[in-house]
């Protein structure tokens, strides 16, 4: 178990409030009667480091039923990091794969050149209420790993490292941090961190990563003497390390990493630094042209509505 650096600025350090971006307000979206809080792509910024999407589901009471499954859809060009706080997912894809996903456990899976996967509710679970809290995050492949071979892996909570400082936890999903590095084999140099601050508690943010935001999931933060409330993703510029000090016990979600090598494009489930390759997937999709998820082949999410070129 690492420890924490001494933090490092001091607060009140007006430079450090200038590394503020942006701050990112989750959008409400609907996902087919389970509603997400929808924070990357965003208006205010499209990506940070390679991560291209991030959702927050919960925390809510959820009735496990169909409602709450997610059927089986195709990605590409993209890899999708699955955590939750509270909840238990099936994940099944087309090469074979299928995992009980827990609190605190991460599933890799790369799309490449293609994948289809489902998310459902435990059958055990069904017509249960449960309190859900989790997220869903798409990584950006580096353009010569866009179509890269499918594959997903599952690491347990257990196996993932953890940093500790006075009143801070930091279990390291993926990437690495502070000195350490998680199991997950990634494409490019990023980080993804699950926090949890004790109220008082002040952890520093590395500036090792050119790309860095904090969702702040439960809590409040204070940043240089400004207050940032949950549900809100902040954005920090480039430059020196900075401080992040809990008002209250918090949970946060660090993330970022090296720029991304160019524009994304995003439709629907696809990725791609290419307009052309995504009306490729969607027509493989329409056509039946993605191999069939191993347990759950009769079920699936048609393809949107959409006009070439959308």
């Amino acid at each position: 178990m690492q420890s924490l650096p001494l933090p490092d600025p001091d607060f009140g350090n007006v430079r450090a409030a200038d590394l503020i971006d942006t701050v990112i307000v989750p959008r409400a979206r609907d996902i087919g009667g389970f509603t997400v809080g929808r924070v990357l792509p965003s208006i205010e910024r499209r990506m940070v480091g390679p991560f291209v999407f991030f959702d927050q589901a919960g925390s809510a009471e959820v009735l496990m039923s169909e409602k709450f499954d997610v059927r089986p859809h195709p990605h590409i060009g993209l890899a999708t990091v699955t955590y939750i706080y509270r909840g238990t997912i099936v994940h099944r894809d087309s090469i074979g794969s299928e995992q009980i996903i827990r609190p605190g456990d991460v599933n890799w899976m790369t799309a490449g050149r293609g994948i289809a996967h489902s998310e459902r509710a435990p059958t055990e679970f069904r017509g249960e209420r449960h309190n859900v809290l989790g997220f869903q995050t798409w990584v950006a492949l580096p353009r010569d790993h866009e179509e890269a071979s499918p594959t997903f892996f599952h690491h347990p909570k257990n196996d993932l490292p953890v940093i500790e400082g006075d009143g801070a936890n930091v279990r390291l999903v993926v990437g690495s941090l502070y000195g350490v590095r998680a199991p997950v084999k990634t494409f490019s140099e990023m980080f993804y961190a699950d926090v949890a601050l004790e109220a008082g508690a002040q952890l520093p943010i590395d500036a090792g990563h050119e790309e860095r935001a904090a969702y702040v999931v439960e809590g409040a933060i204070d940043i240089a003497g400004d207050r940032f409330e949950a549900a809100r993703m902040v954005v920090f510029r480039p430059g020196d390390n900075l401080v992040v000090k809990a008002l209250a016990a918090t949970r946060l979600i660090l993330l970022g990493g090296a720029a991304m090598d160019g524009p994304r494009h995003i439709w629907w489930n696809f990725v791609s630094s290419s307009k052309e390759r995504i009306e490729q997937a969607k027509n493989d999709w329409k056509s039946g042209r993605f191999d069939k998820v191993f347990g759950d082949e009769e079920d699936f999410i048609p393809l949107p509505a959409y006009t070439k070129g959308a």
